[in-house]
């Protein structure tokens, strides 16, 4: 059963917003990173804080490039060879995991427990497997 062209259109779209505002947010997050940098910030740059810089690095950079990995999905998505469930799939899974991925490693460094990251950084994982499978249905769908 195929999607009516209004709904296609309508989850291509959620792609464009999401993947520039999520762009945003961990431009953001970079530069209030770079802030705490600037101002030396024990609580970021202390010397019992590396496991909160490592997850809040990953954070932003998964962040900002999953919000990339949208706008391309918004841009080739009408050229691919979907199936209709294939689509819905990829699409999803690249939603779930531009959420998780940057959510879990930002959690992760907000509450550490010695020198490992908070129970936050469990959702990372689940990011990735999301990852994985919208990128092999993008990658199915272009060959």
């Amino acid at each position: 059963m195929a999607d009516p062209p209004d709904s296609r259109d309508e989850r291509w779209r959620s792609h464009l917003r999401l993947g520039w505002g999520t762009v945003f947010v961990f431009v953001v997050l970079g530069v209030a990173l770079e802030m705490l940098h600037a101002f030396k910030a024990d609580v970021y740059l202390g010397a019992d804080q590396l496991t909160r810089r490592l997850m809040w690095r990953l954070a932003h950079a998964h962040g900002t490039l999953l919000g990339l990995l949208n706008l391309a999905f918004y841009a080739t998505a009408r050229e691919l060879r979907f199936s209709v469930a294939g689509e819905r799939a990829a699409s999803l899974g690249l939603r779930v995991a531009t959420l998780l991925m940057p959510a879990g490693f930002f959690l992760g460094g907000l509450w550490l427990y010695g020198g490992d990251p908070g129970l936050g950084v469990l959702l990372v994982p689940l990011g990735g497997i999301a990852l994985v499978v919208a990128t092999a249905l993008t990658a199915r769908a272009a060959w």
